[in-house]
């Protein structure tokens, strides 16, 4: 399964994108939607199409971390929200998770419930809150404010 372009579009949201090369938290030159290449450096800008064709080329190694590891059946909508999840945290931090394990035994709700306990640090509660809601089916929005339990 591939993320949808509106799971596309909250992930956009949610990481925020930059036409022109920066340098992220880790002081590594970034762009688009987080993009890394050894060959980037600061000065380079690249256009709305190319920003598009290297985030579908990222969402490679996430879409193969969820076909490699989730077994249960999922909606549209529970896939672009554990996409957008574990683009933020990584495929090992995924794979190592309770929420994986509740999402194999069929536990959705509980599965959900999980989002909450990735508030760390304490600025990406809404990031999580809307992948919670959204994993939910309830809500699709990047960041939601209030917790929702």
């Amino acid at each position: 399964m591939r993320m949808s372009d509106q799971g596309l579009q909250l992930l956009i949201e949610r990481e925020g994108k930059r036409n022109a090369a920066y340098r992220d938290s880790r002081d590594i030159v970034t762009i688009g939607v987080g993009h890394v290449d050894p060959a980037l450096k600061m000065g380079d800008v690249w256009s709305d199409e190319q920003v598009a064709a290297a985030l579908r080329q990222d969402m490679a190694w996430v879409e193969g971390c969820i076909a490699s590891n989730v077994k249960a059946d999922l909606e549209q909508y529970e896939h672009d929200a554990l996409a957008s999840f574990i683009f933020n945290i990584g495929a090992g931090q995924f794979q190592s998770s309770t929420m994986l394990r509740l999402i194999n035994e069929g536990e959705m709700e509980q599965a959900a419930a999980q989002f909450d306990r990735w508030h760390v640090p304490p600025e990406i509660a809404s990031r999580r809150n809307g992948e919670r809601e959204q994993f939910k089916g309830t809500r699709f929005e990047a960041r939601i404010e209030e917790a929702m339990a």
